[in-house]
């Protein structure tokens, strides 16, 4: 079984007002240094069998039609190696 990881963001373009709020609550929290803070969505999919090309193209399809609205979203697909994996589920 492997995890493919779907991360969705909005654009640059796009205000992002949830990333402002906590963008502007930082310095009363006692964290300064942060110039900018965008707010986006992680999606983590388990596949079963191999992730090869055909099965990156289907998700890729999935995030493109279902998981990012593309017209404000950018979004990115990536196969989480074993090691990664196996650490997050302890």
């Amino acid at each position: 079984m492997a995890r493919v990881v779907v991360d969705v963001m909005l654009k640059p373009e796009i205000l992002d007002p949830q990333g402002q709020a906590v963008q502007r609550a930082l310095p009363r929290l006692g964290f300064d240094g942060i110039s900018d803070v965008r707010q986006g969505k992680r999606f983590e999919l388990e596949v079963d069998g191999p992730v090869d090309d055909a099965a990156l193209a289907r998700i890729h399809d999935l995030a493109e039609s279902f998981l990012a609205n593309t017209v404000i979203e950018d979004f990115t697909v990536k196969v989480e190696e074993a090691a990664e994996v196996a650490g997050a589920a302890k």
